[in-house]
Order: structure tokens, then sequence, then C-alpha cells
């Protein structure tokens, strides 16, 4: 079993930023493929960023060039620093453990809210 707890939503102004945080209970973080998703009101849950147990990163159109996605495999938790926030950024906000194979099992935190207004 594999518990993700996130946390740093949050209130911000647009312009502003906020970082979020992915605590992850496993023994073997350092091999798992990590991601940020959010989900707006009425809207279906998304991609936001993904990184690779190699390192590697991708992003979702809309957030190229103002989020960074980051891990630290000695503290076992992942990032998501949010830069030049606009409204809408606006969505819970959920780190997921992405399966390994086709079959395997993904693991979803219980999301953080990040509200972004003036």
């Amino acid at each position: 079993q594999v518990q993700l707890v996130e946390s740093g939503g949050g209130l911000v102004q647009p312009g502003g930023s906020l970082r979020l945080s992915c605590a992850v209970s496993t023994n073997i973080f350092s091999t798992y493929d990590m991601g940020w998703y959010r989900q707006a009101p009425g809207k279906e849950r998304e991609l936001v960023a993904r990184i690779g147990s190699n390192g590697n990163t991708n992003y979702t159109d809309s957030v190229k060039g103002r989020f960074t996605i980051s891990r630290d495999n000695a503290k076992k938790t992942v990032y998501l620093q949010m830069n030049s926030l606009i409204p809408e950024d606006t969505a819970v906000y959920y780190c997921r453990k992405e399966k390994r194979t086709w079959y395997g099992t993904a693991y979803w935190g219980k999301g953080t809210l990040v509200t972004v207004s003036s």
C-alpha cells in the first residue's frame, strides 16, 4: 500500500507563486514515475506534469514555462513549483504514483486546493 499526502495549496494572487509537495510512503520511491494532475469544478481531471524515475519531465502546454516538477528521492517527495499563476490554474491538485505496467496499480493523493484570485 502506497500513501501520498499533498500539501502547499492555498489562495494566491494572479502572478504569484506557490510550491506544492507530495510526500510518498514507500521505501522504493526512487523507482516510481510520479505525476501532478488537477481538476477544476465541472472539468475533467487533467495531467499537469510528470517526472520519471529517470528524471525526465513533461508538461501540459498550458503550464509549460511556468511550472516545474522535481523530486527529492532522499525525502521521498515530489514538488510542483508554480510561477506566474493565473485564475485558470484554480483547481484541486492531485499527486499520483503512476503504474509500472499496464496492469499495475496507480495511487492517488486526496488533493490540495489551489485558488488563484485577486
